[in-house]
């Protein structure tokens, strides 16, 4: 998985870095105004933010990100121990939350807890007959495989992870194309088009003036 670390602790960054890439991508930086320009050319996996940074603070960012529909999950790691702090973090959007000084094993606990509860890296069953691998992009159904394209795959990953609500075609735009592409909503169309084809219209609906729904 993409993993993008805002750490403003040299040594800790360091170690952390170390410890994440041996599995994942990793892309770390110390300042808040750094991250939006990332986030403008990747799309990550998941975000590691530390609380407090020289530049401003890792809430605030994440209630910015969140605004922007950028729904990438987040784990807050923090020196503060004020319960203040760990509201604070859930209510911006956050995903899990882990208290300074930690064990590197905790952290890969808590990823591999966002890696199952987002469907991230891993198989997906879509009914008995469909599965849909995301390392391979291929949905196999009882009588055929297809090998979806990379956009397919993201919006079919994308849609599940956020099936517990209407997801809209300006966010699937925002969180899928790279911010250069500029595609239009005919492109969603097409490609929710391709979806139902593969793995079955019922599983993927249109929720008038709203946008789309993993079912």
């Amino acid at each position: 998985m993409k993993i993008l670390l805002l750490e403003d602790d040299t040594a800790l960054a360091n170690i952390l870095v170390d410890y994440l890439e041996d599995e994942n991508e990793v892309i770390q930086t110390y300042g808040i105004k750094k991250v939006f320009s990332l986030c403008e050319k990747h799309k990550f996996d998941l975000y590691i933010f530390d609380i407090n940074v020289p530049d401003g603070d890792g809430i605030s960012l994440l209630k910015e990100l969140r605004k922007l529909n950028d729904n990438t999950p987040t784990i807050f790691i923090t020196a503060f121990h004020d319960t203040k702090y760990l509201k604070s973090a859930f209510e911006s959007g956050a995903n899990d939350f882990i208290k300074k000084p930690f064990d590197l094993e905790e952290l890969g606990v808590r990823i591999t807890n966002i890696k199952r509860q987002f469907a991230i890296e891993s198989k997906i069953s879509i009914e008995k007959t469909i599965s849909f691998d995301i390392q391979t992009r291929i949905v196999q159904t009882s009588s055929k495989n297809y090998t979806m394209t990379y956009k397919e795959s993201s919006f079919l990953q994308y849609l599940y992870q956020n099936r517990t609500r209407v997801v809209s075609s300006d966010e699937l735009l925002q969180n899928i194309w790279e911010y250069d592409e500029m595609p239009s909503d005919d492109a969603v169309r097409t490609v929710i088009k391709n979806l139902r084809k593969y793995i079955g219209k019922e599983h993927i609906l249109n929720v008038r003036g709203e946008g789309y729904k993993y079912e």
